[in-house]
C-alpha cells in the first residue's frame, strides 16, 4: 500500500456526522470540502479532536480515561485529541 493509496476512493479524507444537544453548539458547521466531497479545504478535525469532544460531552476526560493492554495505559486518542472549542455552546 503506497501513500497515495486510500483504498476505494469512498471519501477518504472527510466525514460528515451531525451532533446534537449535549451541549453542542447549534447550528455549528465545522470544516468545508471541496466541490467534490473528497479533499478537505477548510478547518480540518481529526477523528482523535473529535473522539476527545464527544468524551468531553460525556463528562470524560479523555487525557485520564486509559485501558490497560499488554501491561501500558493507553488513550483512546492516543497521544493527540484536542476538545473542538467551536462545537460547544
Amino acid at each position: 500500500m503506497t501513500p497515495d493509496d486510500y483504498g476505494r476512493d469512498h471519501h477518504p479524507r472527510c466525514f460528515s456526522i451531525w451532533m446534537t444537544g449535549a451541549g453542542i453548539k447549534p447550528g455549528t458547521t465545522i470544516g468545508e470540502t471541496d466541490d467534490f466531497s473528497y479533499n478537505i479545504v477548510r478547518d480540518p478535525v481529526h477523528v482523535h479532536d473529535l473522539n476527545a469532544t464527544l468524551l468531553h460531552l460525556a463528562g470524560v476526560d479523555h487525557k485520564k480515561l486509559t485501558y490497560k493492554y499488554q501491561g501500558r495505559h493507553f488513550r483512546l486518542t492516543d497521544v493527540h485529541g484536542e476538545v473542538i472549542q467551536a462545537a460547544l455552546s
